[in-house]
């Protein structure tokens, strides 16, 4: 099965559940897409796919601007992972393919 598709993701944020969706557009080894909330859209940077492990950056800038560094494993149609946050931390990452 492939990773690439549309996944209903939710963020264990410091400011609560933040709920989105992330599209993943492979093309060989890498990777495109972006996710999109209510806090916004961010596109990825550096999509890179390894089996079926995803690795990324994205940059936020809503409530303040930083680089996020993401990594998520997709086993069927579930994902789960894990967004650093700089000096926030790491903050989980759940989805099921849409």
């Amino acid at each position: 099965m492939t990773v690439a598709g549309t996944y209903n993701v939710v963020t264990k944020t410091p400011m609560g559940d933040q709920a989105g969706t992330f599209t993943v557009t492979v093309d060989g080894d890498s990777f495109t897409g972006g996710v999109s909330s209510p806090m916004g859209a961010m596109e990825v940077k550096d999509g890179k796919v390894a089996g079926n492990v995803l690795t990324w950056k994205m940059d936020m800038t809503v409530p303040m601007p930083m680089t996020l560094d993401c990594e998520a494993t997709v086993d069927g149609d579930s994902l789960t992972g894990s967004i650093k946050a700089g000096a926030f931390g790491a903050m989980g990452l759940t989805g099921t393919r849409a």
